[in-house]
């Protein structure tokens, strides 16, 4: 029975906007690591939303998924084809400046997407999982948000599961 008083069990602008990410990330076909990312504006309105996979065009089917090649051919692995969740969310709004948004991602952006980052105005990153945080191209993530002043937060997961009321 309704008390009348609002719920206070409900989650958190963080969760939510996290949520999303893990949900866009569900989208992509890669079989090893599958990100997510949800762009939100400073009144936390989602703006828009990314996963990592092939662009436009270029079946899924056709190209390769491999992490590594049997033949040495680094042609046959997933690398120079799949695009970023962070860089398809950027490519993908359509709504004119990202200028002082946040970005909510399931993985912490290499170097390659902390550029389109930066260079879209975005001024904070949410991130989940920081397993690459030794690898150059992190560690080059990290200092260019340094330089430009972007703020990078780690998720805290809060534990609690969520049951949806119908």
């Amino acid at each position: 029975m309704n008390s009348g008083r609002k719920r206070t069990d409900y989650i958190s602008w963080n969760e939510y906007f996290m949520g999303v990410a893990e949900l866009s990330g569900m989208r992509s076909k890669d079989p090893n690591t599958q990100v997510g990312c949800c762009i939100v504006s400073a009144d936390n309105k989602i703006l828009s939303m990314g996963y990592n996979g092939l662009p436009i065009g270029c079946s899924d089917d056709e190209f390769p998924w491999n992490r590594e090649s049997g033949d040495g051919d680094p042609y046959n692995t997933k690398y120079y084809y799949v695009a970023h969740s962070e860089l398809n969310a950027i490519l993908n709004y359509r709504g004119g400046s990202l200028e002082g948004s946040k970005l909510y991602v399931t993985m912490f952006p290499c170097n390659e997407c902390a550029k389109a980052i930066i260079q879209a105005g975005i001024r904070t990153v949410i991130y989940g999982n920081d397993k690459y945080a030794d690898t150059p191209g992190v560690r080059a993530s990290k200092r260019m948000f340094d330089a430009a002043g972007v703020s990078y937060l780690h998720y805290d997961a809060t534990g609690r599961v969520m049951k949806i009321q119908v």
